[in-house]
């Protein structure tokens, strides 16, 4: 997503003090990994702040490259995890993040990591809009901004123009994903490569929650998973998941959403749906083959839920992700 004179999507990451300096760098590494197949940067990444030097939570100070113009300059602008006191506590801005947060252009792309919600919160930009944040934060910013639809049990979401992902690493998930919605699978995955993470991680924010841990004498459901992504074009029942862990469907429902933070439905259909992607992106395979392949039966249920995930037909996803 290069602007219209040619050059590198602009994203602007604000420090806020005292700043999570991990969620800070998440933006520069990943989006930085991003480049085409010779080497050419896609993104500039700037760091800026309100002004000096910024205190980051866990002991260092930083100095930004750039002051708070940077943030009318960018196409996108990402606001990392922070501590600062009156967005995570009052609701409200301080006068000079406030009035930074003002020359933001029209239209720019805004996305927090983290608790960096809590100042998407106070400045509007979530009101009556899904997002989400830390889960051990869900509690608090439901009581100071209640008029979010905060579902902490999701690595990152995204509503458009305004984004969001949950704790920490997660932010991780959330620029993988802005550069595959900007630049497709191919450039996303060779950043993934670069940064040594996976392009994607199944299941959502939830798995990570304390919760008590799961009945001892089963061997866990990782190896069923596996073997259900190896026989996706094919009739594959949640009785079927059950019998390959040797579990009752009962205790294997249970251990599959204490491990993955989601059901045994929801899992595979969301597997199948990546499956479809990753044949309409990399094959010339007509859409009825691509749902047969990935096990959604007809082309009618892959636009059903082509639409209902990512808000796209097949034919305009393969339009705009196919390599090359």
């Amino acid at each position: 997503m290069t602007n219209a004179a040619g050059r590198p999507h602009v994203v602007a990451v604000l420090a806020l003090e005292p700043v999570v300096g991990f969620d800070l760098t998440i933006p520069p590494t990943v989006l930085g990994a991003a480049t085409t197949a010779d080497g050419a940067q896609l993104y500039d990444v700037r760091i800026c702040g309100l002004g000096g030097p910024v205190r980051a939570s866990a002991g260092f100070m930083l100095i930004p490259d750039h002051g708070p113009e940077a943030l009318a300059e960018a196409d996108t602008v990402i606001i990392p995890g922070t501590y600062i006191p009156q967005p995570r506590y009052d609701g409200t801005l301080p006068d000079d993040l406030a009035a930074a947060l003002a020359t933001i252009r029209l239209g720019t792309r805004i996305a927090s990591i983290c608790t960096g919600a809590f100042v998407l919160g106070a400045a509007g930009y979530l009101d009556g809009r899904p997002a989400t944040t830390h889960w051990r934060r869900a509690e608090l910013f439901r009581k100071v901004y209640p008029q979010v639809l905060l579902d902490e049990d999701r690595l990152f979401i995204d509503d458009g123009d305004v984004l969001s992902s949950a704790g920490l690493a997660a932010g991780v998930d959330l620029c993988l994903h802005l550069i595959r919605r900007d630049f497709g699978s191919e450039v996303a995955n060779r950043a993934a490569r670069h940064c040594v993470v996976p392009p994607w991680r199944d299941g959502g924010q939830s798995q990570y929650i304390e919760r008590a841990i799961p009945e001892e004498g089963t061997d866990g459901t990782s190896p069923t998973r596996a073997w259900v992504l190896e026989h996706l074009s094919e009739a594959v029942s949640l009785a079927t998941m059950a019998e390959h862990a040797r579990m009752s469907v009962r205790t294997f429902s249970r251990r599959f959403k204490a491990e993955t933070g989601q059901s045994p439905g929801t899992w595979l259909l969301q597997q199948r749906t990546r499956h479809a992607c990753h044949l309409l992106e990399t094959t010339d395979l007509p859409v009825d083959r691509v749902a047969e392949e990935a096990g959604l039966g007809s082309a009618a249920s892959l636009r059903h839920h082509l639409r209902s995930e990512l808000g796209v037909s097949p034919l305009a996803y393969r339009k705009t992700f196919r390599a090359g």
